[in-house]
Formats: C-alpha cells, sequence, structure tokens
C-alpha cells in the first residue's frame, strides 16, 4: 500500500516537472521572438514631454523642470525614420548629421584681455548722458559704442535712456531690460558708470550733440572733447552707428566687445524666462531659430509686397507714407526683391529650408514678433514643418504676462533663444539678425545660416513659374550657393570698392556682426597653419 502511494507521488512530480519545462520552452520562446526580457543592449529613457497648456499648464518659473537633451531625445527618434540618415529623391542618401554640425572653429577664442598701456579710468571731464535710438538689438549696439567713447572723451557714463517713441512705443527702462548692476560693476575698470546724474547737475545746460556718424578717435578726442571747455554734461541725442567698424585701436574695440558679450546682460528675469524657452524648445530635440523678418514695420520699411494683397500692399505704403523718420517713400518692390533686400517670405523659407536638406519633423523657433498677415502667410511654412513654436505657444499666458507688452522684453527672449540654437538662419540682415550672428561667432562659431537672397529669388521665381520642381536639383542648388555662409571664421569684411563717403561706411560688415579679428585670436601654432582671410 505504501509502495503504491509512492509511485503515485513520483507520477505526480513528473507530471509538474514536464509542465514546468514546457512552460520554461513558450516564454523562451516568446522571448525571442517579443523581446520581453531585457538584453546586453543598454535602454535609454522614454522623450520626456512638456505638459500642453490644455493638459497641465507649465509649471511656475521657480520650480521648473531643469531638462536636458539626455532626458529629452529629439521627438523624431522615436519615429520610424533613420535618425542619421534621410532620403531626398532618386536614392541619394544626406547625411542627417551634418545638417546640424558647426562649422570648424579653428581654433579661435575670445581674447578681450587689456594691453600693459591700459589704464584704470582717470578723473573724469564731465559726464555723457546717451539717449538710445531704435529697437532692442539697434539700442544694444549704441550703448556698447558710447561705452567706448565714454573712455575715449574720459567721461563718467550715465545709465542710457531707452528708445520710448520709436515703432513699438516700449516704456521699458534700462533696468527692465538690462541687469543695471553687473553693467556697472563690469566695466569699473574701463568707465566709470552712475545710474543718474547728480542731482545738483539735473538742472545745469548741457552741450546736446547729434554724433558724426561712423567717426574714429580723432573726431571725438577733439571736436567732441573741446565741448568740456563750457560744459559738465554732454548729451547724445543718438547712438547708433556713431563709431567707426574699422581703425580704431585695439584697447577700445576689445572694450566694445566686453561691453556687449561680458558687461551688457539681460536682466535676471529675462534670463531666467530666456532659458526656460530654450529648456522646453530642447524637449523637442536639436532646433532652428528662424529670424522670420516678415513684420509690418520691415515689410513697410522696406516697401517689399511680393505675395501680398494689393490691400496689404497699400496698407504697408500708408504706413510708410506716415512715419515721419523714414525718408525713402516710393519703392519698387520688384527691384527691391530682385537686389536681394527683401526678407524671405514664409513660403520662401519652407521651400529653401526643405532644399538645404531638413526634414518635415525638424522644430523651429519663430524669432519674431506678430507676423504680417497671421496663418494667412504662415500656412505655406507650417504645411513643411509642422513643428512650429514660438514664446506664446511655448509658455503659459501668466508666464509670458510681464513681458508681453514690451516689445524689448520680448526680442531680448527671441535673441536668447537664438543664441543658444543649435542652428540659426535670419531671412533678413537686420540689426537682430547682425547682432546675433556676432554673438555666435564670439561663442565658438555656432552654425548661422545666412541665405543668399538675390541667388535664391531666381530659383524661387523659378519653382512659382514652373520651369524648375523642387527636388534634387533645386536642392543640389541651394546646398551649393549656401556652402560657405555657415558661420566660419573669416575677418571682418571692408567696404565695397569703389563706394565713397557714407556709403562707404555703410557698405561694411558691422563692428558687431563680427568681431573677428579684433576680439577673437588663434592660436600661435594654427595661425601660421591656417591663415585667416575674407572670405
Amino acid at each position: 500500500m505504501l509502495q503504491k502511494r509512492r509511485w503515485k507521488t513520483l507520477a505526480v512530480m513528473r507530471r509538474m516537472l514536464t509542465c514546468a519545462i514546457c512552460v520554461i520552452g513558450l516564454l523562451a520562446l516568446f522571448a525571442v521572438h517579443l523581446n520581453v526580457f531585457p538584453s546586453s543592449t543598454p535602454t535609454f529613457p522614454d522623450p520626456y514631454k512638456l505638459p500642453t497648456q490644455r493638459e497641465a499648464g507649465f509649471q511656475k518659473l521657480s520650480t521648473e523642470v531643469h531638462l536636458s537633451e539626455e532626458l529629452a531625445p529629439p521627438h523624431h527618434l522615436s519615429k520610424s525614420q533613420h535618425p542619421y540618415h534621410k532620403l531626398i529623391g532618386d536614392g541619394e542618401i544626406l547625411d542627417y548629421s551634418k545638417l546640424w554640425k558647426p562649422p570648424p572653429n579653428r581654433g579661435f577664442a575670445p581674447c578681450l584681455e587689456r594691453s600693459p598701456s591700459y589704464t584704470y579710468p582717470r578723473e573724469s571731464q564731465g559726464y555723457l548722458l546717451v539717449h538710445t535710438n531704435g529697437g532692442l538689438n539697434q539700442m544694444r549696439a549704441g550703448i556698447c559704442d558710447m561705452v567706448a567713447v565714454a573712455r575715449i572723451l574720459n567721461a563718467t557714463l550715465a545709465i542710457p535712456d531707452l528708445d520710448k517713441q520709436s515703432f513699438w512705443r516700449d516704456s521699458s527702462d534700462f533696468a527692465d531690460v538690462f541687469d543695471e548692476e553687473h553693467f556697472i560693476n563690469a566695466l569699473a575698470h574701463d568707465v566709470k558708470v552712475i545710474k543718474k546724474l547728480p542731482l545738483e547737475l539735473s538742472t545745469i545746460p548741457r552741450a546736446v550733440k547729434h554724433f558724426r556718424s561712423w567717426s574714429g578717435v580723432d573726431y571725438y578726442e577733439s571736436e567732441i572733447a573741446s565741448l568740456w571747455a563750457e560744459h559738465q554734461v554732454i548729451r547724445a541725442a543718438k547712438s547708433d552707428s556713431r563709431l567707426a567698424n574699422n581703425n580704431l585701436p585695439p584697447d577700445i574695440q576689445k572694450l566694445r566687445c566686453r561691453a556687449c558679450y561680458e558687461a551688457l546682460r539681460f536682466s535676471q528675469k529675462i534670463e531666467a524666462m530666456g532659458k526656460l524657452l530654450v529648456e522646453r524648445m530642447r524637449s523637442y530635440g536639436r532646433y532652428i531659430a528662424l529670424h522670420l523678418r516678415y513684420e509690418k514695420d520691415m515689410l513697410a520699411f522696406s516697401g517689399c509686397t511680393h505675395g501680398l494683397s494689393p490691400e496689404e500692399a497699400n496698407e504697408l505704403a500708408t504706413i510708410r507714407e506716415n512715419t515721419t523718420y523714414w525718408k525713402v517713400k516710393e519703392i519698387n518692390s520688384t527691384d527691391q526683391r530682385m537686389k536681394g533686400y527683401c526678407p524671405l517670405t514664409p513660403k520662401e523659407v519652407g521651400i529653401f529650408l526643405s532644399g538645404l536638406g531638413y526634414p518635415p519633423d525638424t522644430p523651429l523657433y519663430i524669432a519674431a514678433g506678430e507676423i504680417y498677415g497671421g496663418e494667412t502667410h504662415m500656412a505655406d511654412l507650417r504645411s513643411r514643418f509642422p513643428t512650429l513654436m514660438r514664446k506664446e505657444n511655448l509658455t503659459s499666458v501668466n508666464e509670458l504676462k510681464p513681458f508681453a507688452k514690451h516689445a524689448s522684453q520680448m526680442a531680448a527672449l527671441d535673441y536668447i533663444v537664438s543664441v543658444e540654437s543649435d542652428v540659426f538662419i535670419p531671412t533678413y540682415s537686420g540689426n537682430m539678425a547682425r547682432a546675433v550672428q556676432g554673438h555666435r561667432r564670439y561663442l565658438g562659431h555656432r552654425k548661422t545660416i545666412s541665405p543668399d537672397r538675390k541667388a535664391l529669388v531666381h530659383l524661387l521665381d523659378k519653382v512659382e513659374l514652373g520651369t524648375m520642381k523642387e527636388g534634387k536639383n533645386l536642392s543640389n542648388r541651394i546646398v551649393e550657393i549656401h556652402r560657405r555662409r555657415q558661420g566660419s571664421p573669416r575677418k571682418r569684411k571692408g567696404p565695397i570698392p569703389g563706394t565713397k563717403g557714407k556709403e562707404r561706411f555703410r557698405s561694411e560688415e558691422a563692428f558687431y556682426e563680427n568681431p573677428l579679428p579684433d576680439c577673437l585670436c588663434q592660436a600661435r601654432g594654427l595661425r601660421e597653419m591656417d591663415p585667416i582671410n575674407v572670405i
């Protein structure tokens, strides 16, 4: 009886063992086909996606999640396409990584050291008041030039007044846009800067002067310095382009760069919001900052009406006619465009980016104010590149509210996102385009693609007329035209040969557009192996 029970128990154990072996075999089979168990290949976290405003609203600035590219890989990596290659037609493969690769830096780095003969500010001859003019980046350049002028004149510089009367009617003061304390302290070894004119001097007569455009040191040391004999206070009525781009003492040029890239920081609240915008753009992956200068003021000023309705063209002409400080009233839009003097339209930008090889899921940040015509003119670009972001849809209403009614502060946010972008593309060579390009050069020659608008217009018109189709041929032409227009190191360009007077200075490349060679130096060994030229 006992032996029978043992046999039954053994039979049950055999059946259980058989079932266990079958289960293990089935699990192993499923593991091969379904990858149930992790392999030795390293795994990566899922892309972090910021909550939309509809889902949760963004977190407050003080508790914002700090993102990184590692935690937020490009969204297109989770899609079916290969992360490094993209077909562009007829079986040709474009190396996707090259689209983001910056140009060779060639060993250039900032060199702002003062010369051995440079001295601390001497006893001041008097006070320099400055009324800046223009938009944010025109004012920035003017402020930095006036720092240098104060040094030349041996003057005490009062914190400049920002322009409140221009097209944008911005009421911001200096401290609303810039870090005032840092500005004063950072320049302590160069120029004495004070917040306000001393009270006892507030009512005395001042020498109000329009400094001559693109002037050198001699002009300020002779003509302007002579005003100290009768005045304790000189007031500069304008600040833009009052200092020559070239042929100034090296210490003055380096001071301009120290003022621009080290002393003139944005206010802490602007810096914090700018950083937040960059982090949120990074959550979409590597991105292009597109300075889409297709705004009402630019189109009215330039007289460019291609792609606009007759009603829109008439509205812009009326604005130009009624803006007293715009001297040119009658402008031939077709001539302007054929010469490359018009900003690219949003539709043209879409064709251009596609021609360069950027895929449709490339994130674009629109660094601009209100686009003229709104979605009517943006539809073509959005259809090609749906991930089209702006300040307004990267933030909640409450987050943007402190900046929303101040054009200079809004432009400062765009400036930060543009400087920090993987690729910067300006559609027009205005003040912001020049300022951002120069800053990106200073920071290591980050990739900046400057569209050849004159060459592009001829190609784009062929596409519009149907004599050329989008595809491999157009793409090859666009890529070839812009092969040497991607922000690589080169010396600042001088005047166009044959130009004279103010036109000669106006034709030069602006100092803050390219601070090389004055503020960027190459290691001696590299300099001998790889001499830099104007290209």
